[in-house]
């Protein structure tokens, strides 16, 4: 665990975790083709490659060259709704990209694996899920994201490489150093809300009111990304010391619904936000809430910022110190 490299280092969560591991005095390197990174969001700590991942051969180089031991595989698609309008695109970044991270890792220095996955590998209706509930992905997204667990299970036990498959859950927040946030835009719930209340007359879209929970909308298991960073450093430290792979869900067993979200940041702004609602998104789930007993058992983890007005409070101040970002 000398020499890291992050795929997807310049995008949301790869420069928390990126944050993270230079904190922790690691050799870190980034691979980005900054299609939805950005260069202001790269750790000026980290050595930067400005390569496509379904580049095997400058990949490949990049491992040898850098002598990496250990890979956290960000680098995906990963809109649900945008997924739905261009599979093969998706197909070709989340599938084909992970086989190709996989195939310029073979016969080198690299012994772990990290791989971002989520909850919508798992089958809707099952609402509280842990990593034995039913896999059926409705998305593809989803489904891609499966695929690619599926590849890097088979490829890692044959190459004999420790892996971590983290299904991560709504990554929210921003870093509480200032430095690192979410830019993007897209079907982003907090950051959507965060950009609309430095304006005067603040509009959210909701998709879906007439959901089977308390309120009408969506529940997700919203985990903030500082905790998330921290999870992959604390995971891959135990895989790499006990040459154990899992595949762990990460989330804070906790259901907040679109409305309560949208709620706290009417009480923190102290300013009225008007609800457009819209139609349900295709893909998109009603509740889903994750059972995180194994991820607190294997690393001993106790997340910090699992309170909905500390993650609030962090994207209100994010979007406040980039309002042009």
């Amino acid at each position: 665990m000398k020499n890291i490299l992050i795929t997807g280092g310049a995008g949301y969560i790869g420069s928390h975790i990126a944050e993270t591991l230079i904190y922790k005095k690691k050799n870190l390197y980034i691979v980005d083709n900054l299609s939805t990174g950005y260069k202001k969001l790269i750790n000026q700590k980290a050595k930067f490659f400005n390569v496509d991942i379904n580049n095997t051969k400058k990949m490949k180089k990049i491992i040898i060259d850098n002598k990496i031991d250990s890979i956290i595989h960000l680098a995906a698609s990963l809109s649900i709704g945008v997924g739905e309008k261009y599979p093969k695109f998706y197909f070709k970044n989340n599938v084909l990209g992970t086989k190709s991270v996989l195939t310029a890792s073979k016969n080198t220095f690299v012994k772990n694996f990290i791989f971002s996955s989520t909850a919508a590998v798992y089958k809707d209706g099952q609402k509280h899920v842990s990593e034995k509930s039913k896999i059926k992905p409705k998305s593809v997204y989803g489904k891609t994201k499966y695929k690619a667990e599926n590849i890097i299970k088979k490829y890692c036990k044959k190459n004999k490489i420790n892996y971590g498959i983290l299904r991560y859950f709504n990554v929210c927040g921003a870093s509480p150093s200032g430095k690192v946030g979410l830019i993007s835009k897209g079907d982003h719930l907090f950051k959507n809300i965060a950009i609309q209340s430095t304006k005067k007359n603040p509009l959210i879209k909701i998709y879906g009111d007439n959901y089977k929970t308390p309120d009408g909308t969506a529940v997700r298991d919203y985990i903030h990304v500082s905790d998330l960073s921290e999870i992959h450093y604390k995971v891959l430290k135990k895989i790499s010391k006990t040459n154990k792979s899992k595949i762990l869900n990460c989330g804070y067993n906790k259901g907040i619904s679109v409305k309560q979200v949208i709620d706290e940041f009417v009480k923190q702004l102290k300013k009225k936000i008007r609800i457009k609602s819209q139609k349900r998104r295709i893909g998109d789930m009603e509740i889903i809430i994750a059972k995180n007993k194994n991820l607190k058992k294997f690393i001993k983890w106790k997340p910090r910022y699992d309170n909905l007005s500390t993650i609030v409070k962090s994207c209100i101040l994010w979007e406040n110190n980039n309002i042009n970002n």
